[in-house]
């Protein structure tokens, strides 16, 4: 049961009923008691929470006294779904709004620039943006927020928490999915877990508070009722396997300083090196020039003058993934990495922890976009290539899938002894996975600039000091966690220059 004044933070895998549980809250959807066959009228549902708080909440809803607005999870659909003759940002967000906190909200989503343009011309991050704004200009009781930071980077994935959590006032309540563990963890005042089987069945556990809830999902066992839902608990040690493989320096690879001007955007690249088993991870603002940084290195762009890109093989998942293959995932694998998928290595390192058995023989066309995501995954590393450019892999994913997904990535870099580019803006995933860091600053969509590859501590420390914002660890599970704004642990960090740390502070100090 949410509480009124406070954020509700829903974590658990895909499938799993967050979104369902999100539509029975706003009323869209009836709960049935497991009557299937005959569901119960709403007098029923009433009478059997007689005595517990969703008594109040349902009948509230019912007489209307309750009005709850929904930001959706899939915001690329939302162009289809606009019948208005006038698809401007402005007139749609103008036209909900009731509350007077629209500057604040164009301000801090950063929508002044795309507001008198189309809806149907925004790209992904924009639309997430502009979604989030909708909801937020509206006066109303319930705001449920699902997954809300898709497609944003991780300054816009901060600025969104802040505004949500401007909302809150005594008697609203406050909902929000989130499969980014440290934007939930920012989000939220407590935190219910959901586990289960996805697409069999769901449970919800009681509220937790909010540190306490991540680590039970993260852990897999809520101690409370004495259940273990998932075989092994998540750590994010960040010396995992470094030990075993001391990087090769014998092939280096060296890409010169580069410029490159692509109508009014321009990138200059600082000349840097990289060598066998080891994962970079590009970090920066979206519009800061990291996928055109990628196809340059790919050879499918070339820099401005004379400069070139030494020649190496490459393997590129993309950002975005369209399924225009007709068949099944078996058949496309054959197709087009059948020398991998019929390794036995290749089948234990990434094929089965990535559970691609589960919908093997579904059509390409079919699959959902998490599905979609560990696909393009698997035909990433299944071509042989000297260096792997990964885009985004964590979109779409649910935080379990994040973890295993990073997890696959690392081992499959480290045994095959390549390098790996990786653009993360799932902050807990970036610092899992990467070696070192290519921290991407300047005006986005202006004029960017990318250093040079440096250590994890280092660049994070200047990405989080562009951001403002500071991290600690949990001592429990050493995954990152945000301080809040100007709490005294952020105001002490910021003093000492330390906006992240690789190991357990306790330890270090």
């Amino acid at each position: 049961m949410p509480r009124p004044g406070n954020v509700l933070g829903l974590v658990g895998t895909n499938g799993i009923g967050k979104s369902t549980a999100l539509k029975i809250l706003s009323g869209k959807l009836k709960p049935n008691l497991g009557r299937y066959d005959n569901p119960p009228d709403w007098e029923d549902v009433i009478k059997y929470f007689r005595g517990s708080e969703l008594q109040n909440y349902f009948t509230k809803l019912l007489e209307d006294d309750l009005k709850a607005v929904v930001k959706p999870q899939y915001v690329d659909q939302i162009p289809k779904a606009i019948r208005t003759p006038d698809k401007s940002v402005k007139f749609l967000i103008e036209g909900r709004r009731s509350l007077d906190n629209l500057d604040e909200v164009l301000d801090t989503l950063e929508l002044r620039h795309i507001y008198d343009r189309d809806v149907t011309l925004l790209s992904g991050g924009e639309l997430q943006r502009f979604a989030i704004g909708t909801v937020c200009v509206q006066k109303a009781d319930v705001y449920m927020f699902d997954e809300p930071s898709s497609y944003l980077d991780v300054k816009q994935r901060l600025s969104a928490a802040r505004i949500i959590r401007s909302l809150l006032r005594p008697d609203d309540y406050v909902i929000v999915v989130e499969h980014d563990l440290s934007v939930l963890d920012y989000l939220s005042d407590y935190v219910c877990c959901l586990y289960g089987q996805p697409a069999v069945y769901g449970v919800v556990t009681l509220p937790h508070s909010v540190r306490e809830g991540i680590n039970i999902f993260l852990d897999g066992h809520i101690p409370t009722e004495n259940l273990r839902f998932r075989d092994e608990s998540l750590t994010f040690r960040i010396a995992e396997g470094t030990e075993e493989f001391i990087q090769e320096k014998s092939r280096a690879f060296k890409y010169p300083a580069m410029e490159k001007t692509m109508g009014n955007f321009h990138l200059s690249i600082d000349a840097g090196s990289f060598s066998d088993s080891e994962i970079i991870v590009m970090m920066g603002e979206n519009g800061t020039g990291k996928t055109t940084f990628c196809r340059l290195l790919a050879g499918v762009l070339k820099p401005d003058g004379t400069k070139r890109v030494p020649e190496m093989k490459i393997s590129m998942k993309p950002q975005t993934i369209t399924p225009k293959f007709e068949g099944t995932v078996r058949q496309l694998f054959f197709k087009k990495i059948k020398a991998a998928f019929l390794s036995p290595q290749f089948q234990t390192d990434v094929v089965k922890p990535l559970k691609l058995d589960d919908f093997i023989d579904q059509e390409v066309k079919h699959l959902s976009g998490g599905e979609l995501q560990r696909v393009a995954i698997v035909l990433a590393l299944g071509i042989p290539a000297d260096i792997y450019l990964i885009d985004e892999p964590s979109a779409y994913l649910d935080s379990e899938q994040r973890i295993i997904a990073s997890r696959v990535i690392k081992r499959f870099i480290m045994h095959a002894k390549k390098t790996a580019f990786i653009v993360e803006h799932d902050f807990i995933m970036a610092t899992y996975l990467a070696d070192r860091v290519i921290v991407f600053d300047g005006k986005p969509g202006i004029d960017a600039h990318a250093n040079k590859p440096e250590s994890l501590l280092t660049g994070c420390n200047t990405f989080l000091k562009n951001l403002d914002v500071t991290f600690r660890r949990d001592p429990t599970n050493y995954r990152p966690r945000i301080n809040k704004l100007n709490s005294q642990l952020d105001q002490e960090q910021k003093l000492g220059g330390n906006y992240f740390f690789l190991d357990d502070p306790e330890k270090s100090s």
